[in-house]
């Protein structure tokens, strides 16, 4: 809602900055997707390195717990 109001701001102050900004932000999001895409790719391999660590103690305490 915040970002709503700002661009009701910036429409009325300067209307051709935010013609701009409206025609940049999908296009930049869509330059932004492939490294969100990799970010996600990457934390799901480190939780998946962490839930190998951490199997051995996990067994362990499941057999003598």
């Amino acid at each position: 809602m915040i970002h709503f109001l700002l661009f009701l701001i910036l429409a009325v102050l300067c209307w051709p900055l935010a013609l701009i900004a409206l025609v940049l932000f999908p296009l930049i999001w869509l330059l932004l997707l492939p490294f969100r895409v990799l970010g996600l790719a990457i934390g799901g391999v480190f939780e998946l390195i962490g839930a190998l660590f951490y199997l051995p103690a996990r067994i362990l305490r499941g057999i003598l717990g």
